[in-house]
């Protein structure tokens, strides 16, 4: 997979792309990640990328012939473009998963008021990472960037991706590590059994809990299986 990243702040992508899963996953070449300087693209003498908006009104809009150009230099056959913003879908595991499948991605990444709207006529996805607002992209860029790139084959074991919260859209089970016990906290004792059996119904049990507890909006219209049902009507009552 290839990710190109535009920002008028590549700086802020450094520290980013040298650590953890990210810089592993670059070291393995399981995917290319280009960050853009927008700037590079503006006509301006100063490469100036902002203006005042049309009608008046606060702050500075991010304009369109850059990102426009940008998009147009980057973009191929099979590329998905990608815009951050507090106006855009809720990101999702179930999003994370489907742009995992790409090979080409570009983001794009606000700052000030936002950008020129003409933009989104070349945007095939408007993402939001939250519902609140950032004084850029970048920080939610990075967040997408890496909930895609721990989903890419041979970057972290297949077991950990499908064991994950959200991944079948319910939480995951709690864990446990040593010690056994501290300071008389103990770990439940089915998972000290050595039977994988029931330590697999254990843990259903508990994803369904987990859920219901913490995130019962995830559970509303979700179609379960009869296993689960069943967890589900029991926990309820």
């Amino acid at each position: 997979m290839k990710i190109d990243i535009i920002s008028i702040f590549p700086e802020f992508f450094d520290r980013f792309l040298d650590n953890s899963i990210i810089k592993s996953a670059l070291i393995k070449d399981k995917v290319k990640i280009n960050i853009i300087n927008l700037r590079d693209y503006s006509k301006n003498k100063h490469n100036k990328v902002d203006d005042t908006p049309y009608g008046g009104g606060a702050g500075m809009l991010m304009q369109f012939p850059p990102i426009y150009d940008a998009i147009m230099d980057l973009k191929k056959d099979n590329t998905k473009v990608i815009y951050l913003s507090p106006q855009g879908k809720l990101h999702s595991q179930g999003i994370a998963i489907e742009l995992a499948s790409y090979q080409h991605l570009i983001f794009i990444c606000g700052h000030y008021e936002g950008i020129d709207e003409r933009v989104l006529q070349f945007v095939d996805y408007e993402i939001s990472i939250g519902d609140y607002v950032l004084t850029g992209g970048e920080l939610a860029a990075m967040v997408v960037t890496d909930s895609i790139v721990r989903l890419l084959p041979g970057v972290i074991e297949e077991e950990s991706v499908t064991t994950d919260s959200l991944y079948n859209g319910l939480l995951k089970y709690p864990q446990y590590t040593k010690p056994e016990e501290y300071m008389g906290y103990k770990v439940p004792e089915v998972l000290l059994s050595g039977h994988h059996q029931n330590i697999a119904k254990w843990r259903e049990y508990m994803s369904v809990s987990q859920t219901l507890n913490k995130r019962p909006d995830l559970l509303e219209g979700k179609e379960l299986n009869n296993s689960l049902k069943k967890i589900l009507e029991e926990l309820k009552k």
